[in-house]
């Protein structure tokens, strides 16, 4: 068996035509990687070598596998989509001033701010030279796809309206930010091998379900994890003062005995050791908890509901399996 992230695909067929795929999407990965200028093709060549689970672009070989997964298609259009995921990193980062990603210098702390986001800019140009040789319906998907997402990131950056609930408003921008390239991962998968277009829509809305689930996973973790063995330090997004759903849910459903928790979570960034390491075990007590669990409940049973009326095989196998693990791996 092998492991593409984050489940092990059991069928050794399967297997061995996402593994081939994965590479070819690699090799179109660094050949879209090279300019006319040479610090652009160092800075993409960077960007890449500094890894990545490629989970979109392997959304896209497993949806394609309820048509002609060997569509010649299907290989750019996974490409076209890690170079949009790729460039949105780069320029998230920026506006995180983030100095690491997934281990390495950021692009814009090795480099510069400038530098960081014309390289992001060089990687939307060429996901989207690979998709104008794919066709109309490509560029305009991956146009809406791109309107949504970057509608996701700026009312992330303004916040909830006065009006507006901000557990509400976090649910949008999770929807909008990170499910939507998710989405059409699935999408191009089936709609490039020539899967039916009922086809196509189940497993983009799958996938836009599954994308939700795995942030709010994100988001339980960051609090309930106990040590940095699930890929993440515990309460950073708490340190860092990002309103996450527990968080949200808290603020919510907050009662009289909450009060020292909610002086807490308002307070902003937790730097100092003590009241962060207090604001952590209050939160992980707290019912928030499993309201968040809840939610995360609901988005994975949405996406394994979509996934249940497709054709049996492999493939769907491999999604209900994906369904299975996103609940899974809050512990």
């Amino acid at each position: 068996m092998i492991t593409v992230v984050p489940v092990e695909l059991a069928d050794a067929a399967l297997a061995a035509e996402v593994t081939d795929g994965l590479a070819l999407v690699e090799d179109g990965l660094r050949e879209a990687a090279r300019a006319q200028d040479a610090l652009l093709t160092e800075i993409s060549g960077y960007l890449m070598d500094a890894g990545g689970k490629r989970f979109r672009a392997t959304l896209v070989l497993l949806a394609a596998q309820f048509g002609n997964a060997r569509d010649e298609r299907i290989v750019p259009a996974a490409v076209a989509i890690e170079l949009t995921h790729l460039a949105t990193l780069c320029h998230d980062d920026v506006q995180d001033e983030a100095a690491v990603r997934r281990g390495h210098p950021s692009a814009n702390s090795r480099w510069d701010n400038t530098v960081a986001i014309l390289t992001g800019d060089f990687l939307f140009a060429r996901a989207s030279q690979i998709l104008a040789e794919l066709g109309a319906d490509a560029i305009r998907i991956q146009a809406a796809t791109f309107a949504q997402l970057v509608s996701g990131q700026i009312a992330e950056t303004v916040g909830a309206r006065p009006d507006e609930d901000p557990l509400d408003h976090y649910m949008k921008v999770i929807t909008d930010k990170t499910a939507s390239l998710i989405a059409t991962s699935g999408r191009f998968g089936a709609m490039f091998s020539g899967a039916p277009d009922g086809v196509a829509a189940r497993i983009a809305a799958a996938c836009g379900a599954f994308g939700v689930a795995w942030q709010l996973a994100d988001d339980i973790i960051d609090v309930a994890s106990e040590s940095a063995e699930s890929g993440k330090t515990p309460g950073t997004d708490l340190r860092e003062g990002v309103p996450t759903l527990p968080v949200l849910h808290a603020l919510r459903s907050a009662g009289p005995g909450d009060a020292r928790l909610v002086e807490l979570l308002g307070s902003g960034e937790l730097t100092d050791p003590a009241l962060h390491a207090e604001a952590l075990a209050l939160l992980r007590k707290h019912p928030a908890m499993d309201m968040a669990r809840a939610d995360l409940r609901h988005w994975a049973e949405l996406a394994r509901s979509e996934i249940l009326a497709l054709p049996d095989g492999p493939a769907r196998a491999a999604f209900e399996a994906l369904c299975a693990f996103v609940v899974q791996r809050t512990g």
